[in-house]
């Protein structure tokens, strides 16, 4: 087992977590295919459903034989399946949901005849129901008694934030979401942001998964991504000073995240701001497209945050790790 840490390993996830020792881990983030037709370089996004829901028992199942008796398992999943593979890490394994997060984005993706996609659903899963790491202490937020209401009763230590990860909250009405206190504030990786890698479609900001290995384990501890996409999961689990090993079917998708982990060292800064106001204007200070402009010349001279993505009935740039 020692040999499989600090490496990402090419090849299926499940032939993979077969070769690891039993309770080896203490935390998995997975986010795996959500099975909507996302143009993979390796893997057939389209499967039959039944295809799709028995081959994520066997990843499910391998994740709960390799996790700590204490381990925590995150899942992020899209609409589509959110409720079935709940049920399969439930029912067929024995995981408990401590909480079914809701991360809410702008940025999201032009849909046709239905509502536009912005928001990912995130489970968070434990196998015992009494004995798991949360690190409440490294999460808190300044709570609305103590930034609103003067209220002596206040926590000095902050609250918990809620389980809705709300991305604009500088943009909500008197009464709304306030700035400072109770709500996950994590932009989407759009594809003019700076901390888009460019080799994979789908990447997950690091700032939120510093907050899921902040809060899930300790240092020192093992993280693991069975999909390790663009890296995210591996890079920020390096700088926070854990040991790390993940999955990844594609060649050229690996290839990438080695060089991109060869660049941070532990103890290097997280990237996104922590308070995301400080990087993403109110509406009303942003900038407006020039209507005599044609759209997308305007869009490309302003090399400004994409507002407009393809349309599609299914997220053209799903947001993996």
């Amino acid at each position: 087992m020692a040999d499989m840490i600090g490496k990402i390993h090419q090849g299926d996830c499940v032939a993979g977590m077969k070769k690891m020792s039993a309770g080896a881990v203490r935390l998995v983030f997975a986010d795996p295919p959500f099975n909507i037709g996302y143009d993979y370089d390796e893997y057939d996004d389209r499967r039959e459903s039944s295809a799709y829901l028995d081959w994520s028992r066997e990843w499910i199942g391998q994740v709960h034989r390799i996790l700590a008796d204490d381990g925590t398992f995150w899942l992020a999943i899209g609409d589509e399946y959110a409720a079935e593979l709940k049920l399969i890490a439930q029912n067929d394994f024995g995981f408990h949901c401590r909480s079914w997060v809701i991360w809410y984005y702008t940025f999201g993706v032009n849909c046709k005849n239905k509502f536009s996609r912005s928001h990912a659903h995130m489970f968070h899963f434990v196998k015992d129901a009494k004995n798991f790491t949360f690190n409440d202490s490294e999460i808190r937020v300044p709570s609305a008694r103590q930034l609103v209401y003067g209220d002596k009763r206040a926590n000095p230590r902050g609250r918990l934030p809620d389980d809705t990860w709300i991305l604009r909250p500088q943009d909500a009405p008197d009464g709304g979401f306030a700035a400072d206190h109770d709500a996950w504030y994590f932009p989407r990786v759009a594809g003019t942001f700076k901390e888009r890698m460019g080799f994979h479609g789908c990447q997950m900001p690091e700032q939120l998964l510093g907050r899921i290995i902040r809060v899930s384990s300790n240092e020192g501890e093992t993280v693991m991504d069975p999909f390790t996409g663009s890296g995210t999961t591996l890079v920020v689990a390096k700088k926070l000073h854990r040991k790390w090993l993940g999955f990844e079917l594609s060649k050229e998708y690996a290839a990438n995240v080695r060089t991109r982990l060869k660049k941070v060292e532990p103890g290097d800064d997280i990237v996104g701001a922590a308070d995301p106001l400080s990087s993403a204007p109110s509406t009303k200070n942003g900038r407006r497209l020039d209507e005599s402009k044609p759209r997308r010349k305007q869009r490309a001279a302003d090399r400004g945050p994409s507002l407009f993505e393809p349309e599609g009935d299914h997220a053209t740039g799903r947001d993996a790790v």
